[in-house]
């Protein structure tokens, strides 16, 4: 009967992970968003195992520190103008920005108040999902969730439940999700602003910063998600 039950949870470990996982880079077959599924409802959960409970939004507490006046206005390219709750293969359900790219969310950061503490390097890494004026087009992810937390440069960057949302320069195609477990504490993120646990690979590291930001680092990014020392 052991035996039995670890040759299955072997096998739901590595069924969760993408074609061609090896323990660290993982995400590239994932399919664009709605290329195999229907956006989501609404915001809902299984709260035996996604769901957040000590994730509850303050709508009155979406500012953070920086001057709101000091962000130039963001291009259409700049901006995250959609939140779409879709799904992707072998993850479920996410939401993805106009482009289709998987979105996440910050262990290390605040959503009650809401807080960014990724700058500098992270944000190389991670950029923000900036905003000029909070209100993107949504599909499948519910208006009462979504807000914006003010940047320490003065942009804003759009929530979700409260928690900020980032894209991740490792996930080179839309849909893929290599940025999940990064660190132990970057997490794909779902249409009601829980974590989305349906596959956990092993804790990876993140991938470098671009060559521009990042002149000890050899010149060039890191595109494996497993060669970074940095630890967000």
């Amino acid at each position: 009967m052991a035996v039995g039950v670890a040759i299955t949870a072997a096998f739901a470990v590595t069924g969760c992970a993408p074609k061609g996982y090896d323990g660290g880079d993982y995400g590239d077959s994932a399919v664009p968003a709605g290329a195999q599924a229907e956006a989501t409802a609404g915001a809902t959960a299984d709260p035996s195992a996604t769901s957040d409970p000590a994730a509850q939004a303050d709508p009155n507490a979406t500012e953070g520190p920086g001057d709101p006046n000091a962000a130039p206005e963001l291009s259409d390219d700049e901006a995250t103008n959609s939140l779409t709750g879709t799904k992707v293969a072998r993850m479920g359900k996410v939401v993805v920005n106009d482009e289709g790219f998987v979105l996440y969310r910050f262990d290390k950061d605040g959503n009650n108040p809401a807080k960014s503490n990724c700058a500098g390097d992270c944000e190389e890494i991670w950029p923000a999902a900036l905003t000029n004026d909070g209100k993107p087009t949504l599909k499948g992810v519910d208006s009462k969730l979504v807000g914006t937390v003010t940047r320490s440069d003065g942009s804003k960057q759009l929530t979700l439940k409260g928690w900020p949302l980032y894209t991740y320069i490792g996930d080179k195609k839309p849909g893929s999700w290599k940025g999940q477990n990064v660190s132990g504490t970057w997490f794909v993120i779902q249409p009601d602003g829980a974590k989305n646990l349906t596959c956990l690979p092993k804790v990876s590291k993140p991938v470098a910063p671009p060559a521009s930001d990042s002149a000890g680092d050899g010149g060039s990014s890191d595109d494996s998600g497993t060669g970074s020392d940095y630890s967000y």
